[in-house]
């Protein structure tokens, strides 16, 4: 890993810190992230459009939702083991082309079937951009840095749902989805850049690559085992929160107000959107900074209590839409930076020699059960309306912050 250079009191003193690698690898990792948060939720924007199209209940476009989330929980964790074999930057590139490609295929689906196949390789990529991105930048920054840059890189999932929205916005209503998901081969054009200009991780470099029986087998000894399963429980509650209640906004705002929604069009709910994405911009960048000065578990818990008391009133403010603009970047900032623990402190609880396999393995098998969220949420909507539904996601948050507690505090260690 780069060794920190002498503290500064400067401006910025914790980005001069850093050497050009790890500042490459800052912008490597979060245009991907940007880049895969874009392709992913182009999907959930025009969940409605395409639901109409192929006559799909709310239920049956929820589970369209879970296909690339539940391929995302295979793809991170192979790319998670793949990548403490042959690297941490050959993998994430890999990753970058495969989410690309597919979801430009999408805009050829002529039926559900074609769809969800087109949605599940693209949920291949996703998980394994991921994997590698968080990890890369664990091991080429400074451990007291180490959650801003994080932080930082899951910043850009904000940038690019709101890329998404504002492409809906644009090319839907004039021609059509199909159109939408053409622009998802863009970040195809990133994988030049990151091969001629990013290397791998010193540490990396430096550790025996080690067969996956006996990464398997480290793993499953004390205190790696107990710490995997509380972190993948972990994963699980939050992501199913996370996936249950933002696959579902776009819905909720487009939705006539007699079926539980907010009764805005598809055209005119970007503007809700956008401003709760720019508050979840914040509190992924915010979460880094303050997890690094007052720890990972204190943060984490003060973000997702707070979105738990958040969500149920946004939920059950579908007919006052100033509240709903008003609550949208709180219910982002706070329903968001919790995310920017997991690419810290799950490479903090385990060595290099298996720190892709493990933190791929328990962050994507959390991911695997949010696939159940969209289905799940979507059931109670079928019911109960979205507004109800949403709300449901508070018992998850709750959840969560009881299980971290359970995690080790690991702010500013050094990994090896």
């Amino acid at each position: 890993m780069t060794q920190p250079r002498t503290p500064s009191t400067k401006p910025l003193s914790w980005w001069r810190d850093a050497d050009s690698t790890a500042h490459r690898a800052l912008i490597a990792a979060g245009a991907g992230w940007m880049l895969d948060a874009m392709d992913i939720s182009l999907y959930t924007c025009a969940i409605l459009e395409i639901g109409k199209e192929f006559d799909l209940s709310l239920m049956g476009s929820g589970a369209v939702a879970a296909a690339p989330l539940l391929a995302s929980a295979l793809g991170g964790t192979c790319a998670g083991f793949l990548a403490d074999r042959f690297g941490r930057t050959r993998m994430l590139t890999f990753s970058i082309l495969a989410f690309s490609i597919f979801t430009a295929c999408t805009a050829t689906s002529q039926n559900v079937w074609q769809l969800v196949v087109w949605r599940v390789l693209v949920g291949l990529g996703m998980g394994a951009e991921w994997s590698c991105g968080a990890v890369l930048l664990a091991e080429t920054w400074p451990a007291q840095h180490r959650g801003k840059a994080i932080g930082l890189m899951q910043s850009g999932w904000a940038i690019g749902y709101i890329l998404a929205v504002l492409l809906t916005r644009w090319i839907v209503p004039y021609w059509g989805w199909r159109a939408l998901f053409v622009v998802g081969v863009v970040p195809a054009l990133l994988v030049f850049w990151i091969r001629r200009s990013l290397p791998e991780p010193g540490v990396w470099k430096r550790t025996a690559r080690a067969p996956l029986r006996d990464t398997l087998a480290t793993l499953s000894r004390a205190p790696y085992l107990r710490r995997a399963v509380v972190a993948t429980a972990t994963a699980s509650a939050l992501l199913f929160a996370y996936w249950g209640l933002f696959s579902w906004v776009p819905g909720f705002l487009a939705k006539p107000i007699e079926e539980g929604g907010a009764g805005l069009s598809i055209v005119k709910s970007w503007r809700w959107i956008v401003p709760m994405q720019i508050g979840a911009f914040f509190g992924y960048a915010a979460f880094g900074f303050l997890a690094d000065r007052l720890g990972r578990r204190p943060t984490f818990i003060a973000f997702v209590v707070i979105a738990a008391v958040l969500v149920p009133i946004y939920g059950h403010s579908a007919r006052d839409q100033t509240t709903l603009m008003l609550l949208g970047p709180l219910v982002g900032f706070f329903g968001h930076g919790y995310f920017s623990v997991f690419g810290s402190m799950l490479a903090e609880l385990f060595p290099t020699s298996i720190r892709g396999g493990a933190q791929g393995l328990c962050y994507d098998a959390g991911r695997a059960f949010s696939a159940l969220a969209p289905i799940t949420i979507g059931a109670i909507a079928d019911r109960r309306g979205l507004g109800v539904a949403l709300g449901f996601t508070s018992i998850l948050f709750i959840l969560g912050a009881c299980l971290i507690i359970l995690l080790p505090e690991t702010r500013a260690k050094e990994i090896a």
